[in-house]
């Protein structure tokens, strides 16, 4: 128990269901317990006070009293109800996931000589049954790393590491870079970037285009031509899943102040084995090859992964909690850009790719949070555990698949506060491997795993 629960005097509380995976913790801190506590305070406010033509901590109670009352009553206050809050939870073994909420405890007063009472509403891990994870069915597509696959991954690192060549207009797949402001409805301001970069959609994207995180359908009809010193602007509407509340289903208004246009002109092979300081354009050919047949593993195994996640999915029955499925888009994005970085896929795509999720439905993070409920619950059963140098190693491999310095990649995750996600990824690999060193696997060629994989969505959508 804390300092405001004692034997003598302890919290009454009760705790009642309040709807799936959710909790009303009913909460009456004693009398003697508040004036003990409101005592404390004010000889602690009485202690710092510094009020005009008195010493600090040597103006009259009643002036202190008057001038910081309210103050030291609502901290009062917030300390006996987290106390209170974190006694009751880990008396009754609550699993509580996402924050504690309450409609009716801002109007709640602390009075000396009078009990505390009030609500909380929390939401709780569900409970539910496990489907039997033995000898799960899963194919595993055979993927052979082509002399085509090579020589496209070479082409895609000659744009990588090409130079920019300065244009007066903009043509499908020129980059623009200018300042790009985002506002809602009502005026408020998202974003304001200086150096943004905006591509005309090149002619395979259908007019689609990404601006400052969104993905717009007509982007290429309202961009249209822009020189530099052009401004456009797009209107769009915000995203059902994107990370920031207010700009979800928002009306938005994003102008683009063209400072710039440039278009990539390719690296040839020579300059490449040159600047990677190869012995031959062969032995750098050589070298994406093995590079490729790594990510192909990955890409293997991910594949595998996705098709348990489905099985485990179709036969889990879960309740979700309500609110954390409304909390759930970030999660979902943050999930989803770490296992890109993962597989390897170039920056530029990741946050295309971003922008197309932040336009999917709400049931994607439904189906991810049900996801995570489910391997939680697997790992926690199979003691699945994570060390910090399996989390160092997958930090290192990433680095690697983008060519950049792991304490960099470090710094950037801890920046995004994203290293707790990579320690879930782990987990839930983890998680996944294991189930799969109990699955009943199937080899297929690459060519009939897709026509069934294909033939098996349109039977679910139909």
């Amino acid at each position: 128990m804390s300092d405001t629960a004692t034997t003598e005097r302890p919290n009454k509380v009760s705790i009642s269901d309040a709807g799936p995976a959710r909790k009303k913790i009913s909460i009456q801190v004693p009398a003697e317990t508040v004036s003990e506590k409101l005592r404390e305070s004010m000889g602690t406010f009485m202690e710092e006070a510094q009020l005009p033509g008195f010493r600090k901590g040597k103006a009259p109670k009643s002036l202190v009293q008057k001038k910081f009352g309210p103050a030291m009553r609502e901290e009062t206050k917030k300390q006996l109800v987290a106390a209170a809050y974190q006694d009751a939870i880990k008396d009754a073994n609550l699993q509580i996931v996402g924050e504690p909420f309450s409609e009716s405890l801002e109007a709640v007063e602390v009075k000396d000589g009078q009990p505390l009472e009030f609500e909380i509403e929390v939401e709780v891990m569900p409970e539910f049954a496990l489907p039997s994870l033995e000898s799960i069915p899963v194919r595993r597509p055979l993927i052979d790393v082509t002399d085509a696959m090579v020589n496209e991954e070479f082409d895609k690192i000659k744009i990588n590491e090409g130079r920019l060549e300065s244009r007066e207009s903009s043509e499908p797949g020129d980059y623009l870079t200018g300042r790009g402001k985002m506002v809602g409805s009502d005026g408020k301001e998202f974003y304001d970037i200086n150096g943004a970069v905006v591509q005309k959609p090149a002619a395979d994207k259908g007019g689609k285009g990404m601006v400052l995180g969104i993905m717009v359908e007509d982007f290429d009809k309202q961009l249209g031509n822009p020189k530099a010193g052009d401004t456009v602007t797009i209107k769009a509407k915000g995203p059902d899943q994107h990370e920031i509340e207010g700009i979800r289903n928002n009306d938005l208004t994003i102008t683009f102040a063209v400072e710039r246009i440039d278009r990539i002109i390719p690296a040839s092979g020579e300059d490449l084995v040159k600047q990677f300081g190869m012995e031959s354009e062969a032995a750098m050919l050589e070298a994406i090859r093995a590079r490729m047949s790594q990510r192909v593993m990955i890409q293997q195994q991910t594949t595998m992964r996705q098709q348990v996640a489905q099985f485990i999915l179709d036969k889990t029955e879960v309740t979700l909690p309500e609110r954390m499925t409304a909390q759930q888009a970030m999660r979902t994005l943050q999930r989803q850009r770490l296992e890109m970085m993962y597989r390897g896929v170039e920056p530029a795509e990741i946050e295309e790719r971003m922008a197309q999720l932040r336009a999917a439905s709400g049931q994607m993070a439904k189906q991810e949070l049900k996801l995570f409920f489910i391997l939680n619950k697997i790992a926690e059963d199979m003691k699945i555990q994570v060390t910090e140098g399996e989390i160092n190693g997958r930090i290192a491999q990433m680095a690697q698949e983008r060519n950049v310095r792991p304490e960099a990649l470090r710094q950037e995750l801890i920046q995004r506060n994203q290293v707790y996600g990579i320690f879930q990824q782990i987990r839930e690999h983890k998680t996944f491997d294991a189930l799969l060193t109990k699955a009943t696997v199937t080899d297929m060629p690459l060519d009939e795993f897709n026509k069934l994989a294909e033939a098996e969505k349109k039977t679910k959508s139909s």
